[in-house]
């Protein structure tokens, strides 16, 4: 035991002290909430603000189309449309909107002339609302009482859930938050698997051909130096990661303060957005009702868990091969096709997370780490039974056992091959000599 700890002590302090770890941690996190605010920054102030003339011919649209905070809409006469129609546009508008004569039930013909072409959202708004105005005549025309007709169409139904628990009693719940929270959880825990045991890779394969690994193998045991090396370099991690959430909250909270969400809000409403206000209170309310030490307490298990089996798996290979970066590409094919399994089984799991697939994919080590995560904020107990979380969690810690015990009998024989190129069927060979 002491072994495995001055293993696990000597990965983790040369690893930390790493500059390259240390300047990833913190410039991994700063990076991405400098674009998310960058983003959110040129999308508030680069937003198309446009001044739109509209000649009406047909008597239907003009001062009947709504202006909003970046499209406003004036009548003009003949003699503007002209000059826009003649490539003599005006500097007053940024285009002209010209409505023919049309057909209410079939319109043909409208056109918006200009020498700069719309934005993509900008050219939705100017269709959404023609076609309001144009649905409010059609049903003018077929004597539906418009006003009456909205009044109905205000009071929709929207279906509120709520999950009957023994333990807990009634749980409100909702789908939509509970799939965002699966799918983020589900993809954390597949890139974290995928970056910290391929690091586990690299380092038994520097070790390899730097003969490092010759020298440790003498005074320790294969089991105890594949042990420390996965549990230090997966502490490695674990610190990494609480460091980036750290970091990310702090920033999000600066971030938050920095956009005004108050005002955001104050806009939001003014410009008839109080649905989105009202599912955003529904959803906050929601998230407040979730079990969220729990389901905080089971990522990090399957985080753990996940990252020690398929750690194991990357180190037997790291262990079989030499520094030639397309041959532990090859051999790390067979690990990867579970993960990028997970993945495409992890959006089934959240269209249906009680189906057979997402629940025997949840238990199987191979895909639980990703299938569990992506079900369990659906409810549990509930959605995911006891029995399934129990059996589960037990096969995560064997599987990491099993896959950490034969990876180092391929570790005791693959560290000392040089100059030949391995095989899996190599790499069984070495598992199961006695």
């Amino acid at each position: 035991m002491n072994k495995i700890l001055l293993i696990i002590k000597r990965e983790y302090l040369t690893r930390i002290r790493n500059k390259t770890f240390i300047l990833s941690t913190l410039l991994t996190p700063l990076f991405f909430i400098g674009l998310i605010g960058a983003t959110a920054y040129f999308s508030h102030k680069n937003s198309e603000d446009l001044r739109i003339g509209v000649f009406d011919q047909s008597g239907l649209f003009a001062g009947k189309l709504k202006n909003n905070e970046n499209i406003q809409y004036v009548t003009v006469p003949q003699a503007v449309y002209d000059s826009f129609a003649s490539r003599q546009p005006s500097e007053s508008y940024n285009g002209i909107l010209h409505i023919p004569v049309i057909d209410v039930d079939k319109p043909a013909g409208i056109r918006y002339l200009s020498e700069k072409q719309l934005g993509l959202f900008s050219q939705a708004q100017v269709d959404d609302d023609l076609n309001e105005v144009l649905e409010r005549e059609r049903m003018v025309r077929a004597n539906i009482d418009t006003a009456r007709l909205s009044a109905i169409k205000e009071n929709a139904i929207s279906l509120s859930q709520e999950l009957i628990t023994e333990e807990e009693g009634r749980q409100a719940a909702n789908a939509g938050v509970s799939s965002m929270i699966g799918y983020v959880s589900g993809f954390l825990i597949y890139f974290l698997m995928f970056i910290y045991g391929a690091m586990v890779m690299r380092g038994i394969m520097e070790e390899k051909v730097s003969r490092v690994a010759e020298v440790m193998v003498s005074s320790v045991k294969p089991f105890q130096l594949m042990m420390g090396k996965i549990l230090g370099i997966g502490a490695v991690g674990i610190t990494q990661f609480i460091i980036w959430v750290v970091l990310l909250l702090a920033g999000s909270a600066l971030l938050g303060a920095a956009l005004n969400p108050a005002d955001l809000q104050e806009v939001a409403a003014a410009q008839g957005n109080e649905k989105s206000l009202e599912i955003a209170g529904a959803m906050n309310k929601v998230v407040s009702q979730l079990n969220i030490p729990f389901l905080i307490g089971a990522f990090l298990f399957y985080f753990i868990f996940g990252y020690l089996f398929y750690a194991a798996l990357f180190a037997a290979v790291g262990s079989a091969v030499n520094e030639d970066p397309q041959d532990a590409q090859a051999m790390m094919f067979p690990i990867t096709i579970p993960i990028i399994f997970s993945i495409i089984v992890m959006t089934s799991a959240v269209a249906n997370p009680t189906g057979s697939l997402a629940v025997w994919c949840s238990i199987i080590p191979f895909t639980s780490p990703v299938i569990m995560m992506a079900r369990l904020p659906f409810g549990f107990p509930g959605t995911v039974a006891w029995w399934e979380l129990g059996l589960s969690v037990l096969l995560m810690i064997g599987g990491f056992v099993f896959t950490t015990w034969l990876s180092a009998k391929i570790y005791r024989t693959g560290i000392l091959m040089y100059g030949k190129k391995a095989s899996w069927k190599d790499m069984m060979v070495w598992a199961f000599r006695k």
